[in-house]
């Protein structure tokens, strides 16, 4: 009886210090976001799947020197990119959900949601790195559920990557934006490198429309 209380007592006090031991471990850092500005009207907000047209620099916290801006090493052009496929950081899949045209955010990205411990041409490893970001357009991305079937022209319930551009130019012209080949093609092949999980040159309805977890 005395000993098998013993065991309970030894159990019950490894089991406290286990769960002590947990607690003291810190949290991985996230996304720190601070919303600069945001427009008195709001008539859409991002979401995964999204196509996001912005502006944007980008620091170093080390020492708050810029690594890149959108205004002076792009041609003053602002950038397009997808919400929520890694097209970009994953600090700025995290940190640009429910944003609206005209806001502005500053974001404070750890390493682990930026470039980790390899780095990236000016951005030496483990860097925690600072970017100032302006929304200026949205638009449905191909992720939508709502453009799977306008982009499946064959009714073959999968889509190649020639569906895929002729989707993103019509979306860009009709509204009027200019995009050349060289920008689609490159937009294209970077969303087939994340969508085309079995890399067969198809894009299936599975693989359109699952959301990874870790997005």
């Amino acid at each position: 009886m005395a000993a098998g209380l013993l065991l309970l007592g030894s159990a019950l006090l490894c089991a406290a210090l286990g769960s002590a031991g947990a607690a003291l471990i810190p949290p991985a850092p996230d996304v720190k976001v601070e919303v600069l500005h945001k427009p008195f009207l709001c008539h859409r907000r991002t979401k995964w799947g999204d196509l996001m047209l912005v502006h944007y620099e980008g620091f170093l916290e080390r020492d708050g020197s810029m690594f890149h801006s959108t205004h002076k090493h792009n041609n003053g052009q602002p950038m397009w990119f997808t919400l929520g496929i890694r097209e970009a950081l994953k600090g700025w899949d995290r940190g640009l959900k429910d944003m609206c045209v005209g806001e502005k955010r500053k974001l404070t990205i750890p390493p682990a949601l930026a470039y980790g411990k390899e780095g990236k041409g000016k951005i030496p490893p483990e860097s925690t790195l600072i970017f100032n970001i302006d929304l200026l357009e949205i638009r449905n991305g191909p992720r939508s559920h709502e453009s799977f079937q306008e982009m499946d022209l064959n009714d073959d319930w999968k889509l190649s990557k020639q569906e895929v551009k002729i989707y993103l130019k019509k979306e860009f012209e009709k509204h009027g934006a200019v995009v050349n080949d060289t920008q689609h093609d490159a937009l294209v092949e970077d969303i087939f490198d994340k969508e085309d999980e079995d890399s067969d040159g198809f894009i299936s309805a599975r693989e359109f429309t699952y959301k990874h977890d870790e997005l």
